[in-house]
C-alpha cells in the first residue's frame, strides 16, 4: 500500500482501549482528499464520543488509523478492505475516493458502536447496487416550478433550497447512508439555473414564491402550476443574481462530488414556465423557437456545471403525438440530445450519462431517436408505481426489463408515497425488496423520493426543532435502511438494532421491534386495497384527491381490486369464491385483517416497554408507532366490514351486515384516537396530488361507513 501523499495527524486521548486506559490515537488521511477528510472527521467525532479528545502534538508509538487510497488493492469502484495489524494500527484500504470514505465511515461506525477501539474489526465492503439515489422534486422558485408545488411543504422549502446549509446536512446524511445519487427533478429548471446567451431575456435573478395559497384545483399533470394569479403576488425569499445562483449550485454540486454523490437533472416536458413568451418560447412542440432555446439551454447547463453528471428527461406530461420531427422522441433529441452534443464540443472530455423515462412513451421510438447519443443511454421506470411500502417483489417493471436490449440498463423509480407523516422502518423488508431488484445485467441503479411531498425540510411538526428538521434527518432511519442495505444486504438485524440502541440507549431493541411490525401495517393494507398512484391512495389518511375518490369508503374496499402480481384475493374475490363455496387462493381478507391487528398489538406492546426518559426523539419515535398501530385497528377492523358486506350482497345472510356495522362502528373510534395521535404532533397540510388533508375532518367520512353499511343492498 503506498502511504498518503499529505500526512495530516489528529492525536486522540481517551480511554479506548479495553480498561479504560488513555491511548493516543493517531489519525492519518490525505487531508487534500474531501471524501476521505469527512470520513476522517466521522471518526474523530466518534472517538471522542468513545470518550476520547484531540490533542496538539506528535502522534508517536501507539494506535494508529489510516485512510489511504491503494490502486494496486484490486477493489473495484465503492470497495473498501479494512485491516488491523499488530500496533495496532488500524488501516483503510480502497481504489477509489469513494470506497475510502465508505470504508472511513465504517470505522467510525464500530468504534461508535463497539465503544472505542476495542470495537474495530477487519472486514471489506463493496457495493451490492452500483447507484443508490434519492428523486427530489425542487421547488426552486414560484416562476419555475416543480411537480409537487402545488404544495405546502413545497412552498416552505423555496428558500431552503438556496441554503447551503440544507445541503450540507443533506448531502453529509446521504453519504452516511450510502447514498450516491441525487436526481433533482423539476417542470422547467433552467432560467433558475442558467443564463442563455441567445436568449438573454429568460434567466431569472432572485428567488421567489408565490403567496397565493394553494388547493385541489390544480391540474395533476403540472400544466398549470403557474398560474397569472402567482405571478401577480410574489414574495423575494433570497435576493441573488443569476450569476450568484450559478455559483451557488457549482458549490451544492461540488459538495456533493465531495461526498461520492452523482448529481442528475430530470425534466417533464413540455413546461416553459419562466419562459413563456420571451423570445417567441412557447409550449408549442412545432415551434422551431423553443426546441432550439432548449438546445441552447441543455448546452449552457452542462457547461456551466462540470460536476452535473448527466440529465433525465421525460416524454410527458405536456406532450403530444405529432407527426415527422415535431413528435416526442425527435423533438427530445433534437432538444436535449443535441444540446448534449454541443455541450461536448466545448467539452470533449466530459462524460454525461443520459437517462430516459420509460413514461408516456414506448421503447422503439426511444431507441431508434436516441441511437446517435454519445455516452451512457439508460431507461428508467416506475417499479412499484407510487407505493414502495407494498410488495418486496413488484412487476410492473417486468415487461420493459424482459424488452431491455443488453447494451442498456434500467433505473428503478421507487415511489415513497406511502409515508408522509411518520417515522417507519422495517430491515426485513427492506432487506428483500433490494434482493429482488433486477441484477446489474439490467439495473443502472434506484432513486427513491415521492411526487406528493417534498423531502425538504419539515413543516408540519407541532413540536418543530430550530431549524426544522430535514426529512432525511426526522427519518433517518428509514433513509438508513435503504441506503445501507442496498450497499451490503447481508447487514443483519442486529446491526440496526444495535444502531438503535446506540441513540436510544436501552431502548434499541424494542424500538427496532415496534418500528418494524408499525411499518409493517400499510404494505399489507395496500397490497390488498391497491390504487397505482398517490392522488388515487394515500394510506395514512384512507384517502384520495377529491376529483379521484375522495376518502376510500367501505365500499371502495369491498369492491376494489388487490395488487397486480401479489398473487392476492381482492375482497372481493374473496367473496365470490366463498358465496361459491370453491378453493381459496391466498390468504382471506379476514386472516389479512387479523394479520394488521396482530402487528399493531405487537408495536404497541413493544413501544409500551420504551422510556423516552426526557430523548425528545424517541418520543417523537414512539408517538409515531403508537399512531400507526392505531391505524391498522382502524384498518383491521374496515377490511373485516366489506368483506362481510361483499359476502353478504352474494349471500343475502342478514349476520354478515350487522357484523359489518358492529365493526364499523369500532372502526369509528379507532380512527378517532387515531386522528387525536395525529392531531397531537401534526398540522393538517395540503398536498399536491391530494389537496388538503386534515385526517381530524376526515372523521365524518369515516362516521359514514356505518351509514353505507346498514344501507347495503344485495
Amino acid at each position: 500500500m503506498r502511504s498518503v501523499s499529505k500526512r495530516f495527524a489528529l492525536v486522540v486521548l481517551g480511554g479506548v482501549g479495553p480498561v479504560g486506559a488513555a491511548e493516543r490515537v493517531a489519525l492519518d488521511f490525505d487531508k487534500a482528499l474531501p471524501p476521505a477528510a469527512f470520513a476522517a472527521g466521522e471518526v474523530c467525532a466518534a472517538l471522542r464520543g468513545a470518550g476520547c479528545e484531540i490533542a496538539d502534538g506528535s502522534a508517536g508509538a501507539g494506535p494508529r488509523i489510516v485512510l489511504a487510497l491503494d490502486a494496486a488493492s484490486g477493489l473495484g469502484p465503492q470497495a473498501y478492505v479494512v485491516t488491523i495489524a499488530p500496533g495496532p494500527v488500524c488501516r483503510v484500504a480502497a481504489s477509489d475516493p469513494a470506497g475510502l470514505m465508505y470504508g472511513g465511515l465504517e470505522v467510525a461506525e464500530q468504534v461508535r458502536l463497539g465503544g472505542g477501539l476495542a470495537g474495530l474489526k477487519p472486514v471489506q465492503g463493496a457495493p451490492a447496487i452500483a447507484r443508490r439515489g434519492i428523486k427530489l422534486n425542487i421547488p426552486l422558485d414560484a416562476r419555475t416550478p416543480s411537480y409537487s408545488d402545488a404544495s405546502d411543504s413545497a412552498q416552505q422549502n423555496v428558500a431552503e433550497m438556496w441554503s447551503m446549509d440544507f445541503w450540507r446536512e443533506f448531502l453529509d446524511d446521504m453519504a452516511r447512508h450510502r447514498f450516491n445519487v441525487l436526481t433533482l427533478w423539476s417542470l422547467h429548471p433552467f432560467p433558475s439555473l442558467v443564463k442563455v446567451p441567445e436568449y438573454p431575456d429568460v434567466a431569472l435573478d432572485d428567488v421567489m414564491r408565490t403567496t397565493v395559497a394553494f388547493d385541489d384545483t390544480y391540474d395533476l399533470c403540472g400544466r398549470d402550476m403557474v398560474r397569472p394569479s402567482h405571478l401577480k403576488n410574489l414574495e423575494t425569499v433570497k435576493r441573488i443574481p443569476i450569476g450568484g445562483k450559478i455559483a451557488f449550485w457549482r458549490d451544492v454540486m461540488r459538495h456533493a462530488r465531495d461526498r461520492g454523490i452523482e448529481v442528475y437533472l430530470v425534466t417533464w416536458n413540455l413546461f416553459t414556465f419562466g419562459a413563456e413568451g420571451k423570445h417567441g418560447i412557447t409550449c408549442d412542440q412545432s415551434n422551431p423557437v423553443t426546441v432550439d432555446y432548449f438546445r441552447k439551454s441543455v448546452r449552457e447547463l452542462l457547461t456551466a456545471y462540470p460536476d452535473l453528471a448527466g440529465l433525465g428527461v421525460t416524454a410527458g406530461e405536456n406532450m403530444k403525438k405529432m407527426n415527422g420531427q415535431d413528435d416526442k422522441e425527435p423533438w427530445l433529441w433534437r432538444a436535449y440530445g443535441e444540446g448534449v452534443r454541443d455541450a461536448l464540443r466545448i467539452q470533449p472530455d466530459r462524460a454525461i450519462r443520459f437517462i430516459h423515462r420509460y413514461h408516456q412513451t414506448a421503447l422503439a421510438p426511444v431507441l431508434e431517436a436516441w441511437k446517435g447519443y454519445p455516452g451512457v443511454f439508460d431507461l428508467s421506470f416506475k417499479y412499484a408505481q407510487a407505493h414502495m411500502h407494498a410488495s418486496t417483489a413488484p412487476t410492473f417493471a417486468k415487461r420493459s426489463l424482459a424488452e431491455l436490449p443488453a447494451d442498456r440498463r434500467m433505473w428503478l423509480t421507487v415511489r415513497d408515497d406511502d409515508y408522509y407523516l411518520f417515522r417507519t422502518g422495517d430491515p426485513v423488508f427492506t432487506r428483500e425488496l433490494v434482493r429482488k431488484m433486477p441484477g446489474p445485467d439490467k439495473l443502472a441503479g434506484f432513486y427513491i423520493g415521492p411526487d406528493g411531498y417534498t423531502w425538504g425540510r419539515e413543516f408540519i411538526s407541532t413540536e418543530p426543532d430550530a431549524p426544522r428538521q430535514l426529512v432525511v434527518r426526522k427519518r433517518w432511519y428509514q433513509f438508513m435502511l435503504w441506503g445501507r442495505l442496498a450497499y451490503d444486504p447481508a447487514l443483519p438485524d442486529d446491526f440496526f438494532e444495535r444502531t438503535l440502541d446506540a441513540r436510544f440507549p436501552g431502548a434499541g431493541k424494542a424500538i427496532h421491534g415496534a418500528l418494524a411490525r408499525a411499518s409493517r401495517i400499510l404494505p399489507a393494507v395496500t397490497r390488498l386495497h391497491w390504487e397505482d398512484f398517490d392522488f388515487q391512495w394515500y394510506p395514512e389518511a384512507c384517502t384520495s384527491h377529491p376529483k379521484y375518490k375522495g376518502f376510500h369508503t367501505v365500499r371502495h374496499f369491498a369492491e376494489g381490486r388487490s395488487m397486480p402480481g401479489e398473487g392476492l384475493m381482492s375482497i372481493k374475490e374473496w367473496a365470490e369464491r366463498q358465496a361459491g363455496k370453491k378453493a381459496m387462493d391466498g390468504p382471506t381478507p379476514h386472516e389479512i385483517a387479523e394479520a394488521i391487528r396482530g402487528h399493531a398489538a405487537a408495536a404497541r406492546a413493544l413501544a409500551a416497554g420504551v422510556d423516552p426518559k426526557g430523548d425528545k426523539e424517541l418520543r417523537l419515535t414512539k408517538a409515531d408507532v403508537e399512531a400507526m398501530a392505531l391505524l391498522g385497528d382502524y384498518y383491521a377492523e374496515k377490511i373485516g366490514a366489506a368483506a362481510d358486506l361483499a359476502l353478504y350482497g352474494r349471500t343475502g345472510e342478514e349476520g354478515l351486515k350487522a357484523s359489518a356495522v358492529r365493526r364499523l362502528e369500532v372502526a369509528v373510534g379507532c380512527w378517532m384516537r387515531y386522528a387525536a395521535a395525529v392531531a397531537k404532533r401534526y398540522v393538517p397540510q395540503t398536498l399536491t396530488r391530494l389537496g388538503r388533508v386534515d385526517v381530524a375532518a376526515l372523521t365524518e367520512k369515516v362516521k359514514e361507513d356505518v351509514r353505507i353499511a346498514r344501507e347495503w343492498k344485495r
